[in-house]
């Protein structure tokens, strides 16, 4: 079940809107992998757009098809085990349609990502300088010493001390949030126009991860970059986003500005990430969660794949044998 925003948005916004195209416009995007016994759909008709220079957050629980559709949006999903539906739209140009050469001038240079894990993302035998400088000489004709100087420049924007220090600094010689704002760096290094976060304050205490964000923010307003929070947690994503979009068993099932979604939430999967968070629940009362798992791809249902969680949710035939006990 899908529910999408009902309200109708400010004339500001709806002139907005109207006037520019959504930077990135992801239209029935479905994602499947071969597996032994055919194709195993894992992302199914996932439709949203972010404008330029809009914050809109992707959230849902571990599972639900975040990372992966994320993952498209770079052109990082192996090709040859990969199958694709739909189209993504990026400044009017089909993502899907492009070859790995073309990509490779779109990668990093117009799309950056920050990814879950950066101990993993960096490699451990280059300094931070040096993979940051490696991606700065990729996109741009520039030598040695000038993309040293613009590394330590992005390492300055993301809050670093001592960036001339740091960037000289292996990957194991930071702490996590070091390296976290470090990947943050490389990502905006070349300025992209969309930045795709995949959970970048992972592992973080709440001290750093409150640093985190407000460097997410600065840049997106100092730049008028746009970008794309992906997390599980919805509170976190409200702070920062404009919008958001709810995500569940790989579909979208719910899409509202943040205000609507945290005030009057429509599904009853957006309803029970809210309830979760500890800042909604009463002082000393126990904290609720959302019975029950994620389905795996290949155990959803054809219905509602909600269903099994829902508190909502009726028995087969139940209103029926209901009404014939009335009658």
């Amino acid at each position: 079940m899908m529910i999408s925003e009902t309200d109708k948005p400010s004339q500001a916004r709806a002139e907005e809107t109207a006037a520019s195209p959504p930077l990135l416009d992801v239209q029935g995007l479905g994602i499947s992998f071969r597996a032994s016994g055919g194709s195993l759909s894992v992302v199914r008709d996932v439709t949203f757009a972010v404008q330029p220079g809009e914050c809109v957050g992707l959230v849902g629980e571990s599972g639900c098809g975040k990372t992966v559709t994320g993952l498209a949006l770079m052109g990082l999903l192996p090709l040859r085990s990969s199958r694709f539906q739909g189209r993504i739209d990026f400044s009017g140009e089909d993502l899907l349609s492009l070859s790995e050469r073309q990509w490779r001038r779109i990668r990093g240079r117009r799309i950056g990502m920050i990814f879950q894990e950066p101990m993993s993302a960096l490699d451990p035998i280059f300094t931070i300088g040096e993979q940051i400088g490696e991606t700065l000489r990729t996109h741009f004709r520039i030598g040695r010493a000038e993309a040293r100087d613009r590394a330590i420049e992005a390492l300055s924007k993301v809050g670093i001390p001592e960036p001339a220090t740091r960037h000289d600094a292996y990957p194991h010689e930071l702490s996590g949030g070091m390296r976290q704002r470090a990947m943050i760096a490389m990502a905006i290094s070349c300025e992209p126009d969309l930045l795709i976060a995949d959970e970048p304050t992972t592992a973080l205490d709440v001290t750093v991860q409150a640093q985190i964000m407000d460097v997410l923010g600065e840049l997106s307003a100092r730049s008028g970059m746009a970008m794309l929070f992906i997390s599980h947690d919805l509170g976190l994503v409200s702070q920062t986003c404009n919008r958001i979009v709810t995500m569940y068993a790989g579909e979208v099932v719910e899409t509202g500005t943040s205000d609507d979604m945290l005030t009057r939430p429509r599904h009853p999967y957006t309803s029970g990430l809210l309830r979760s968070l500890p800042s909604f629940t009463p002082r000393k009362a126990r904290l609720p969660s959302i019975p029950g798992r994620v389905p795996r791809p290949g155990e959803f249902s054809e219905g509602c794949r909600f269903e099994g969680r829902c508190r909502y949710a009726t028995p087969p035939l139940q209103g029926a044998a209901d009404a014939g006990a009335a009658a």
